[in-house]
């Protein structure tokens, strides 16, 4: 499923960065069609109280993993998603002009499903293949790059298991 929500990454710029997210909608709900509607800008607000406060908003991501580990790509990997907000990395700002995001259906306060991390590991070494800039110390999580405003992946997300994996 495409997203409207990207556009062309500036001329010259180079990927090397993967963020990790965490989304669910509604809000600790998992298998529901809200965040393919979210990214491709059709969530009705009318199907739930929460989908009022994030009408309007223009946000996507490169991957989505389901919680079971299936895929849904809603952007091509070489245009800038939508996904990092204001935020800062190393340095720098405009994160989704040189970054990768990729979003896992989860909250921060349930455990990841296994299926997710096997799945996360293999598409970030399949990512490193295309893009070997991104080595393991550029792999963040959105509530490194944006902290005070973002929590995702949260503090249940097993970065020791993921990162031995995807190595």
């Amino acid at each position: 499923m495409a997203s409207p929500n990207c556009d062309l990454r500036p001329q010259g710029t180079s990927i090397d960065t993967l963020i990790i997210h965490s989304i669910s909608l509604p809000p600790g709900k998992f298998g529901g069609r809200g965040i393919e509607r979210l990214f491709s800008n059709s969530l009705n607000p009318d199907e739930h109280p929460y989908y009022r406060e994030i009408q309007g908003l223009k946000v996507s991501s490169h991957l989505l993993i389901r919680r079971h580990g299936e895929l849904v790509q809603f952007v091509p990997l070489h245009h800038r998603a939508w996904h990092a907000g204001r935020s800062f990395c190393d340095g720098r700002t405009c994160v989704n002009d040189f970054s990768i995001g990729l979003e896992l259906e989860g909250a921060d306060d349930i455990p990841f499903d296994g299926a997710q991390y096997e799945s996360l590991a293999l598409l970030t070494r399949t990512v490193r293949q295309f893009y070997p800039a991104i080595a393991p110390q550029r792999i963040y999580g959105h509530s490194d790059i944006a902290p005070g405003r973002k929590t995702d992946p949260g503090p249940l997300f097993d970065w020791k298991r993921y990162l031995n994996d995807c190595t």
